[in-house]
């Protein structure tokens, strides 16, 4: 485990005492855990602090524990250049409390919270455009929950007659609702387009 990683963990949280910030090495990064009402706070000291200087922000992403009540984490990963290091800072939220928007202090999270907020729900309170940016306008629901149906809701496909792309319900045929979850390789009842030249040999 890296000693510089640990003393930079020890420093953050005697910095942000007040802020109730806890710190863990995973997967070779500091991890920073930290209450969403102090995001900002946290995410400037990080960018200004000279023994930080963590001010190129990487990725902002979603991850959904839909067990818990705050069901979503939100992880900000930040680079910095001067110390050749990089440091994850992880929020969670629900799916009616908003979280500040890290634009202000960094222009680079536009797309990131935007990708968020498409494919989990997340609002983030203060974004100057926070709309989709993966899905089609209109899409119904966000894809990434692990709640969302496995065929979506609706499916696109373009109309011959119309000459135009339509969107219509999603409508699985009977037999294509029987999953057995095996492997096609082992245990399927069924055979496989190509395998009927198996009995031949």
């Amino acid at each position: 485990m890296d000693e510089n990683l640990i003393d930079l963990g020890e420093q953050i949280k005697e910095d942000l005492a007040g802020k109730k910030v806890s710190t863990s090495i995973e997967f070779d990064e500091l991890t920073l855990a930290v209450p969403a009402r102090h995001i900002l706070k946290v995410l400037k000291y990080l960018r200004d602090d000279p023994a930080c200087k963590f001010n190129c922000i990487i990725d902002i992403c979603g991850c959904d524990y839909p067990e818990r009540k705050k069901r979503f984490d939100v992880v900000y990963h930040l680079l910095s250049v001067q110390q050749n290091a990089r440091i994850r800072v992880k929020i969670k939220t629900d799916e009616d409390t908003p979280v500040a928007s890290a634009t202000g202090l960094f222009p680079g999270a536009d797309w990131y919270e935007r990708e968020v907020f498409d494919l989990y729900g997340v609002v983030f309170d203060g974004h100057p455009d926070l709309r989709r940016i993966l899905t089609d306008y209109g899409f119904n629901g966000h894809p990434l929950r692990k709640d969302f149906p496995l065929s979506g809701h609706v499916e696109v496909r373009y109309n011959e007659e119309l000459k135009r792309v339509v969107y219509e319900p999603v409508h699985l045929m009977q037999e294509y609702r029987n999953f057995d979850n095996l492997s096609p390789w082992e245990g399927g009842h069924y055979v496989l387009p190509g395998d009927e030249k198996a009995d031949e040999q």
